[in-house]
């Protein structure tokens, strides 16, 4: 039923390697670019015209900064940044040199989201808070990050599923992960079944991401009668 080269694959266990390379990169990625991204889009938001605190100028330049980057595609974000993974770990071939060019792509994306989140918090909250004297850090912290927490889970798994996607083509430069397999062993060789089988794992992953994050976002949802 499967060709030679697939048998190999996963008896060699490159397939279930590829697996875990995908995951790890995937959500390494993820991870970090939250670090980044998060507080990126509480600036982004809270230096807009209807934020908390109005900073036009800083507003202007970082909203120019995301949509440029948001704007490259990323296979050709990921060749004009191989100097910029080289810096930062060395070298441009690998996971290492994979995750820094997954977390510059998915880190305007991220702030994105985050900034579209806490827009949908309702200002009677916010004013309500500011009615109390509640302070600004508090404010971001305590009052509009934990209200636009669903929102900010179903960006989450939005932004995960995407940087998988990042990580599959990663494969045609040097990265590694099932995108890697799908292209040296599949593509190049011509052996079908094998990309095919690594686009079904692939679905699959996202599949039980997307059914993780949802079910949790549905659990913070203090809008739904549990």
């Amino acid at each position: 039923m499967f060709s030679e080269m697939l048998q190999k694959l996963w008896d060699s266990g490159l397939i279930q390697l590829g697996i875990w390379q995908t995951t790890y990169m995937t959500l390494l990625s993820t991870l970090i670019s939250y670090v980044l991204g998060l507080p990126l889009g509480v600036i982004l938001h809270i230096t807009g015209k209807d934020g908390i605190h109005p900073i036009r100028w800083l507003n202007r330049v970082l909203d120019i900064l995301v949509n440029i980057f948001r704007s490259i595609p990323f296979i050709i974000l990921m060749v004009a940044m191989l100097p910029v993974a080289r810096v930062v770990v060395g070298t441009t071939m690998g996971n290492r040199a994979m995750i820094v060019m997954l977390v510059i792509a998915a880190t305007p994306y991220i702030a994105r989201m985050v900034e579209s989140s806490l827009k949908e918090v309702s200002p009677g909250v916010i004013e309500a808070a500011q009615a109390m004297g509640t302070p600004s850090f508090r404010l971001i912290t305590k009052v509009m990050l934990p209200e636009a927490k669903p929102s900010l889970i179903v960006g989450a798994v939005i932004s995960t599923v995407t940087i998988l996607g990042y990580s599959a083509m990663a494969g045609t430069i040097g990265g590694t992960g099932l995108g890697q397999v799908a292209i040296t062993y599949g593509y190049q060789r011509f052996e079908d079944d094998v990309i095919w089988v690594c686009m079904i794992l692939i679905v699959i992953i996202v599949q039980i991401i997307q059914e993780v994050g949802m079910h949790i976002a549905h659990r913070t949802d203090k809008r739904i009668v549990k």
